[in-house]
Parts: C-alpha cells; sequence; structure tokens
C-alpha cells in the first residue's frame, strides 16, 4: 500500500475510534454526558437593553399558561418599569453632562478673579516681595476694646505683637505690614495671623480669616468646582471665598 493511502487510512480509522469514544449508543446517557472539550463563555455586558427586555417579554409571553394568561394590568407596569428606568438613566447622564458644562462656565467665571485679593476662611497667609503687607478680618462676638494681634511664622514662632481697637464688633479689619518687632521686612514665606480679646472677662481666642492673592484658577470636577489657586497658600474651592477685594 501506498503511504498516501496509508496515511489517509489510518486519519480515517482514528476518526472512527474517536466517533466511538464519544458515544455510546445509549441516547440517555450521551445526553447527560459531559463534553468533550470545555467551552468558556465570553464576557459580555451585563446591562439590560431595551432589545434584551423585549426579548425576556417575549419569552416570558411564549411560555405562559394558555389557560392562565398574564394580566394586561401586569403587562403594563412591567413595561411601565422599564420605561422609567430606562428614563432614569438617561437623566443621570444628562445631569453628568450639565456638572461638566456648569463646571467649566464656573471655571471661566472665576478666572476673572485672577490677580484679585479673596478673604478666605484661614489665619494663614503669604508676605513675598510682591506682596509684604498682609491683611485679615478678625470676628468678633461683641465689642471688645482691645483686640490683642500675634504675627507667627510658619515654625509657631512670635514676630510681632500689636492691638487693634475692636469697640466697633462684628468683623474688625486687621494689617500687618510685614516688619518684625525690630522694624526689619521678615522673610518671604508664611505667616498666622492669631488674635485674643477679653469676651466676658474672659480672655478668648478669636478667629480670623486672611486675603490671599489669586494666581490662577483650575476647572476642578463636578464635585469640588472651580479652584482658586493663592499664592503661597495653595488650592481653595471657590465655594469657600468669604470676600472678594481689589488687588
Amino acid at each position: 500500500m501506498a503511504p498516501a493511502q496509508q496515511t489517509a487510512s489510518a486519519a480515517q480509522a482514528a476518526t472512527q475510534n474517536t466517533e466511538q469514544t464519544s458515544t455510546t449508543g445509549n441516547p440517555f446517557i450521551d445526553a447527560i454526558r459531559l463534553p468533550d472539550e470545555s467551552s468558556i463563555p465570553e464576557p459580555n455586558n451585563q446591562e439590560l437593553t431595551q432589545e434584551d427586555f423585549f426579548s425576556l417579554l417575549s419569552q416570558q409571553l411564549s411560555m405562559q399558561d394558555p389557560f392562565k394568561p398574564v394580566d394586561n394590568d401586569q403587562m403594563i407596569a412591567q413595561m411601565a418599569s422599564f420605561s422609567t428606568v430606562d428614563g432614569i438613566n438617561n437623566l443621570n447622564d444628562e445631569i453628568v453632562n450639565l456638572n461638566t458644562v456648569m463646571t467649566s462656565s464656573q471655571a471661566l467665571q472665576a478666572s476673572g478673579l485672577v490677580g484679585q485679593k479673596v478673604l478666605i476662611p484661614s489665619d494663614t497667609g503669604h508676605v513675598s516681595a510682591e506682596g509684604r503687607e498682609l491683611k485679615g478680618i478678625i470676628s468678633t462676638p461683641e465689642a471688645i476694646e482691645s483686640i490683642t494681634v500675634r504675627v507667627e511664622d510658619d515654625k509657631g514662632q512670635l514676630v510681632k505683637s500689636f492691638t487693634v481697637d475692636g469697640s466697633a464688633g462684628g468683623n474688625v479689619d486687621v494689617a500687618w505690614d510685614g516688619l518684625d518687632k525690630n522694624g526689619e521686612p521678615v522673610a518671604d514665606g508664611n505667616y498666622s495671623i492669631k488674635a485674643s480679646g477679653k469676651v466676658d472677662g474672659k480672655s478668648e481666642e478669636l478667629a480670623v480669616s486672611t486675603y490671599a492673592h489669586v494666581t490662577s484658577v483650575s476647572l476642578g470636577t463636578a464635585s469640588t468646582g472651580a479652584i482658586l489657586n493663592l499664592r503661597g497658600v495653595g488650592g481653595i474651592k471657590i465655594g469657600d471665598v468669604l470676600a472678594v477685594a481689589e488687588s
């Protein structure tokens, strides 16, 4: 026999042996036997679309008991539920798009604050060659005849102390000229303004807010909104700004 014929005969015999081992001749046993090769389903999207819903609905109608068909009200309720869910998903997408547009619009409006000074809820401000003076607001619960102001460096060391009149009460303006107790200009850096005064006969620390220079604006995210970048201080949400002053 020729080699080609031998090869064909061997292949045919192997195929017959495979078919014989894959079947037993018993239809019931062949039906419950495990497949020779395991098939791994491909990953698919778990979201149900409108086509999936109508496919399930058609399957439900085809499998229902003809003597107990699905009630019309129940079917309408199912379709209404799907429409409601689909509408909510579309609404969420629209809200996300709206937030993106509002964030961009807010950043565009905030760009007008570049070069201005804003009042922030922090007692720390930046002193540099561009701005030696540090201004702020002292919040008092009542009229205080004399408020003691302490200026500290970033290490907590006392740089200078002075007093301001708080007899008017409310928000009291405070300004430091950037000079230490010897009248010498301080080094560039961040400094804190601390204030205290007698309230109901007891000495108490008072809340202080300082002005900072806006150098730029960042877009931020939908949750944070526009971010104002302040010289030497860092970033702050535009919603946290207390007031805007002239540069």
